[in-house]
């Protein structure tokens, strides 16, 4: 990823991650969990051309998230900073790449893009839950999840499903910019809970999670 990526873009990686210590509690969690913190914005793109829209509310059918799914979710906004840095341009340029060439040779841009900054906090006696909805589909066409930071935190698996159930591979998220690629349509993901190693010490994932949909969809 640091290849494609480019060090250009990566000179702002340091103010880039940082931005993680700014996001607000999730308030929607129905399972009463005040253990994920979140930023949102929605956007709209095409090769050349990003551009971001109105704030709006999150959504999700319970068909695709049967715990928080079926209501309107306002999360804060994706800061205007953060929005425009080079950094955030450049993994939105990558995907469209990535994804266009996958979905050539009709990528039917331009596409709907929700871009989500995650932390799942993880304290003493109490684990950090990724997806407590369990394995699941977004409800996109295209995901990109991108570890930013781990810290004092031990498992964090993602797991990989085909749409039977049968387990189609596991890896671990480790190193700032480990990131994975996922055909939504094609397959289910999931992410074990988090525990804290030192419970005395700040314990949390970082991650960048971009979803892509067809506007024509």
């Amino acid at each position: 990823m640091r290849r494609m990526v480019g060090e250009a873009a990566l000179v702002g990686w340091p103010a880039y991650a940082e931005s993680w210590n700014d996001l607000s509690i999730d308030e929607y969690m129905a399972d009463g969990g005040r253990y994920r913190r979140r930023r949102y914005a929605s956007l709209e793109a095409q090769p050349g051309k990003i551009a971001r829209q109105a704030h709006r509310p999150h959504f999700q059918s319970l068909d695709y998230n049967a715990l928080n799914g079926g209501v309107e979710r306002w999360f804060e906004p994706i800061t205007e900073a953060v929005g425009e840095m080079p950094f955030t341009r450049r993994i939105l340029d990558l995907s469209l790449g990535v994804f266009g060439a996958a979905a050539a040779p009709d990528p039917g841009y331009p596409w709907r893009v929700e871009m989500h900054q995650f932390r799942i906090e993880a304290r003493a006696g109490e684990q950090g839950r990724p997806t407590p909805e369990g394995a699941h589909r977004d409800g996109v066409d295209w995901v990109l999840v991108m570890l930013v930071a781990r810290e004092n935190i031990a498992a964090g698996v993602t797991d990989i499903f085909d749409p039977a159930g049968a387990s189609l591979g596991s890896f671990t998220l480790m190193e700032p910019l480990d990131a994975v690629f996922i055909d939504d349509a094609r397959v289910f993901h999931g992410v074990t809970a988090v525990e804290a190693v030192d419970p005395d010490r700040p314990a949390y994932r970082d991650v960048l999670v971009t979803t892509f949909r067809r506007s024509d969809r």
